[in-house]
């Protein structure tokens, strides 16, 4: 299981662009903090999860 904002997921053994599209973020639009530490985007579609990683994803919001 992989800990993604807080909420468990089965989700070892896909990569980050993966779990991004099955849930529904646009990559584009999004900062992924995988153990504590930014992943950069050019590596989400190479980086596949394990079990007990911890992901944090971020939406970018426009206002003014």
């Amino acid at each position: 299981m992989v800990k993604i904002n807080g909420e468990q997921h089965d989700v070892s053994g896909k990569t980050v662009s993966e779990v991004l599209a099955e849930l529904g973020y646009n990559e584009k639009g999004v900062a992924v903090e995988l153990n504590e530490e930014i992943l950069p985007k050019c590596n989400y579609a190479s980086t596949v999860l394990e079990d007990g990683n911890s992901v944090e994803v971020v939406r970018f919001v426009g206002g003014g």
